[in-house]
């Protein structure tokens, strides 16, 4: 029986530290740089968010912490992200 709470517990602590995969992480740009445009530019029009949009995927992805994000990120982080409404919440996930 020992045993077995022992191996309960290596899979539940593996299981907690999984790491986002590399399409996750270009999905939290993805939402933020959305986030980012819709708040600075609520009223712009579909191709000035387009141009902003991809702007601000660009820097993300020239961001160091962007470059360790597979390595960094938790599956938590990500669901926090993903679920965030504003830029400043997304920035709060990833702390």
């Amino acid at each position: 029986m020992p045993a077995l709470r022992f191996g309960l517990l290596v899979l539940l602590a593996v299981g907690c530290k999984h790491r986002v995969t590399q399409a996750q992480c270009d999905a939290i740009v993805e939402r933020y740089a959305e986030l980012v445009v819709s708040d600075a530019l609520p009223d712009a029009s579909a191709s000035v968010v387009a141009e902003e949009r991809e702007r601000e995927k660009a820097a993300a992805h020239g961001d160091d912490s962007f470059k360790n994000c597979t390595s960094e990120l938790r599956m938590s982080d990500y669901e926090c992200a993903m679920h965030a409404s504003t830029p400043d919440a997304v920035e709060k996930c990833l702390e």
